[in-house]
């Protein structure tokens, strides 16, 4: 008779605090915040309900932790689009929306989180919904800082408009009211982009040559 080996899970080789946010996140995606208990993510962690709050004093701090990964993850995206393209606002911006569009598969089955979390979180003064508000006030700091460098007309205007073109994106996906939602954000992202481009010297007769 051949005894059984167990294999350790992948949870099992991940450092307690990891396994714990692992499997925060899963549950909390696919859940929601509230329907998860802390004894939920400790049994999902392969943990204990003690060893969860050993790194996380509140069920609160580890929903805000979980929201600060995301975040950084999306900030990340706008450190990748200004060293990718550095100089070039406007090819900038399309790699964001472009970064929005390939994660709207994703959305389409789980929403996203923020939205999501602050659906949840009615109360302004909780923790995880400040660090949501802090980091979307940060997003569209960089956004506008990038329409600046382009040199549009109106920096404040224009990046609050792709930002409503972005979010709604991802609002239309999780509800499934269009269709090819992230060919259409690219479409009419570059649309706006372009209508503001700086014109090339002599394209509208100014900075020619003398003479001609």
């Amino acid at each position: 008779m051949t005894a059984t080996v167990r294999r350790p899970s992948r949870v099992a080789k991940l450092p307690p605090r990891e396994r714990v946010l692992d499997a925060a996140e899963e549950l909390f995606r696919s859940e929601g915040i509230r329907r998860v208990s802390v004894q939920a993510i400790a049994d999902k962690a392969e943990t204990t309900k003690m060893a969860v709050y050993r790194h996380f004093a509140t069920k609160d701090a580890l929903v805000a932790e979980w929201l600060r990964i995301v975040a950084a993850d999306y900030q990340a995206a706008f450190d990748r689009v200004e060293a990718d393209h550095p100089g070039r606002p406007g090819e900038q911006i399309m790699g964001l929306a472009r970064f929005i569009a390939e994660g709207l598969p994703a959305i389409s089955h789980r929403g996203c989180p923020f939205i999501n979390s602050l659906a949840e979180l009615p109360d302004r003064a909780h923790p995880a919904r400040q660090v949501i508000e802090e980091h979307k006030a940060r997003q569209t700091r960089r956004l506008t800082a990038m329409c600046v460098e382009a040199g549009m007309a109106d920096p404040d205007q224009t990046a609050a408009h792709i930002t409503f073109l972005l979010e709604g994106a991802q609002v239309s996906t999780q509800n499934g009211s269009i269709d090819q939602v992230g060919d259409r954000l690219l479409r009419i992202v570059e649309g706006i982009v372009e209508s503001h481009a700086s014109p090339a010297p002599g394209r509208d007769g100014r900075d020619r040559p003398k003479g001609q």
